[in-house]
This record gives structure tokens, C-alpha cells and sequence, in this order.
């Protein structure tokens, strides 16, 4: 199991910027086992997919709406996992989870393939 805690969210105008951070606090296997996900819930839509990034080569993948805007990396010492925004849309106003599970070789990008979140951090851009 692995404890999340996001930060870093907020209100920002259209085309401006926001990095979230995820902290991880993992017990019994160490952060770089872990597959990272950054999921994202607007109000009245279903929790949808946002990035990934694989646990041992730093490989990332991304939902077609963001690829190009935002940028999932991680730190495995500080055991930290972020999520770079650029370029904002209002169509980016969310909950913003971060999501672990223990990876492999293959990419997660289904809320159902994690089994640790966090409690989500409030995006909010504005028109």
C-alpha cells in the first residue's frame, strides 16, 4: 500500500500554468515499484484518464486532450510524482487525483487498475 497526498492545485486564468505534486509515503515496497497515474473528475462527468508514467524507465503516456499541454514526471528519491500544466483550458476544470499501482511493463490508464489514490486537488481555470 502507498499513501498519496496531491498538492498544487488552484484557480488560473486560461493559458496559464499549475504543477501538481503527489506525494507517496509507500510501506513494505519502495516508490520505484510503483506505476504513477494522474486521473482527473470534472463535476457531473465520470473520473476520466490523464497521464501515466511507468515505474522503472520513466516512460509517459498521454490522454489525447492533454499530450502536447501537460507533463507527468517523477522523482524517485523525493517519492514524488508531478503533473506540469500549461497552456490551461476551462475544459481542464477538475479533480485532480493521483493514482499508484505496483508496475510493469505495460501502461495503466484505467481507474480500475489502481488501488491507491489520493484525496484530489481542486483545478479550477477560468475564461
Amino acid at each position: 500500500q502507498v499513501q498519496l497526498v496531491e498538492s498544487g492545485g488552484g484557480l488560473v486564468q486560461a493559458g496559464g500554468s499549475l504543477r501538481l505534486s503527489c506525494a507517496a509515503s509507500p510501506s513494505g515496497r519502495t516508490f520505484s515499484s510503483y506505476a504513477m497515474g494522474w486521473f482527473r473528475q470534472a463535476p457531473g462527468k465520470e473520473r476520466e484518464f490523464v497521464a501515466t508514467i511507468k515505474y522503472n524507465n520513466f516512460n509517459t503516456y498521454y490522454a489525447d486532450s492533454v499530450k502536447g499541454r501537460f507533463t507527468i514526471s517523477r522523482d524517485n528519491v523525493k517519492n514524488t510524482v508531478y503533473l506540469q500544466m500549461n497552456s490551461l483550458k476551462p475544459e481542464d476544470t477538475a479533480v485532480y487525483y493521483c493514482a499508484a499501482r505496483i508496475g510493469s511493463y505495460v501502461y495503466y490508464t484505467l481507474s480500475d487498475e489502481y488501488d491507491n489514490w489520493g484525496q484530489g486537488t481542486q483545478v479550477t481555470v477560468s475564461s
